[in-house]
């Protein structure tokens, strides 16, 4: 394998890439500066129904995907020795941030597993040193939306997919404070102007005003960066 690798172990891989083959994302794939393959995890089953899951032990609601099925699956992917990252997307993983999406984007690839039904069982996750990660506090259907937002969110971020890397240095996070506002002509819209300031030619100036909004933003609404 060469550049950034990702591996998707699904039971839906018709949903692949998705968003991920447009705009500039997509152009990266096919400029090869990553890669995309999906397995379909019924393919590690054994019966003739091509059965991936059970009901839980000790009862309960829906279905547990099996731990044996769903090593040969990861095993057959990210054999021994492979060195990426192996993440399955859960609501209870550590939480997605750009720190992180950076740290990703600098590897080789990684491998995501996408749960369905009621989980996955919890020994395959330590067997196989899954990390579990988050992209918010709500539940989806499944893990490949959540494994889409994560591969956007990095592969972005691999030098020559967005042009440079002036082309990300100011966003939300890279800088530990939200984005400051953006504007562009008309300079007039409904009443509304551009501020003075962004057409003074005073660049000095245009970065202490970008800082302080950037600032008032983040005390605003994500307080909880400033920590």
């Amino acid at each position: 394998m060469s550049g950034f690798a990702a591996d998707v172990v699904t039971l839906f891989p018709e949903l692949f890439p998705g968003p991920l083959g447009t705009s500039v994302i997509g152009r990266g794939l096919i400029e090869q500066r990553w890669s995309l393959r999906t397995t379909q995890l019924r393919d590690f089953a054994t019966d003739r129904h091509r059965t991936v899951d059970d009901t839980p032990a000790g009862g309960g609601p829906g279905m547990v995907l099996k731990a044996d099925i769903l090593a040969r699956a990861i095993d057959a992917v990210s054999p021994s020795g492979d060195g990426r990252p192996r993440l399955l997307m859960s609501p209870r993983g550590r939480p997605l941030t750009q720190v992180y999406a950076r740290e990703l984007a600098l590897g080789a690839g990684v491998v995501i597993v996408c749960g369905r039904f009621e989980g996955v069982d919890q020994r395959v996750i330590e067997a196989r040193e899954l990390t579990e990660i988050s992209i918010g506090d709500y539940v989806l259907a499944g893990g490949e939306v959540a494994a889409m937002v994560l591969l956007e969110a990095v592969v972005r971020l691999i030098p020559g997919v967005l042009g440079g890397a002036e082309s990300h240095a100011d966003e939300s996070f890279e800088t530990g404070l939200l984005e400051y506002p953006h504007y562009t002509r008309p300079q007039s819209f409904e009443g509304r102007e551009i501020p003075a300031m962004l057409i003074s030619g005073d660049h000095g100036k245009i970065e202490k005003w970008r800082r302080a909004e950037a600032d008032a933003l983040t005390r605003a609404r994500r307080p909880d960066l400033l920590k």
